[in-house]
């Protein structure tokens, strides 16, 4: 009985196949790493950025809305980071001569933008429209926590695909009034939400809404 034999060209695939398995076990356990890292997905991600900027104090003791840092999150699906300029409206004269504001300084003089690091950073496959969210009574505290406790900004929710349809299957149980999106002390009443001030939604689960 003859035997299987391979074609002759596989020979020359042959000194190549401990090199492939070497490669595979290496991204294999970069993936793993990469994935499992809290630049990626992990509660509690923290990073340090350019400027020491205190949500506490802005969003908190201030009272400084989301939204006028974050200008584009009700109109587009990116939540726009805040631009020099907008920082500036207030520091050209609030401690303009700080060394904490050194950063903000140089950008404004050279026209570089402030390199802020993304703290809820979604994977490239995954779409996420902020402003389908936000005008329809999602509050940014869902998803970002109590920012205005925050001295420095950390992630707060897992971000995965899970956590997402759990939200979406019971989207009824986290929905507030429109006006209300950016507050977050909010807190639905004792006698529960006025139905009539919320808006009715049905969130898709399909993987064509969020991997498209």
């Amino acid at each position: 009985m003859d035997l299987f034999h391979f074609p002759r060209w596989t020979n020359r695939i042959r000194p190549m196949i401990p090199l492939m398995a070497i490669s595979g076990a290496i991204y294999m356990v970069g993936l793993v790493a990469f994935g499992a890292s809290p630049d990626t997905l992990a509660v509690g991600y923290a990073p340090q950025q350019p400027i020491s900027y205190s949500h506490r104090l802005h969003a908190g003791e201030l009272g400084i809305d989301c939204r006028y840092c974050h200008q584009n999150v009700d109109n587009s699906a990116a939540a726009s980071l805040p631009s020099t300029g907008t920082c500036m409206n207030c520091h050209a004269s609030v401690r303009k001569d700080s060394p904490l504001l050194a950063v903000l300084r140089e950008s404004a003089t050279t026209g570089n933008p402030i390199p802020w690091v993304k703290v809820n950073d979604l994977p490239d496959h995954v779409f996420f429209n902020h402003s389908a969210h936000v005008t329809r009574g999602v509050g940014c505290v869902e998803c970002h926590g109590r920012v205005d406790k925050m001295e420095v900004v950390e992630q707060t929710a897992p971000l995965s695909m899970g956590w997402c349809l759990d939200c979406h299957r019971n989207a009824d149980e986290i929905m507030r009034p429109v006006d209300q999106v950016t507050n977050m002390a909010w807190t639905a009443p004792a006698g529960g939400v006025d139905r009539s001030t919320v808006r009715e939604v049905n969130p898709p689960t399909s993987c064509s809404t969020c991997h498209r």
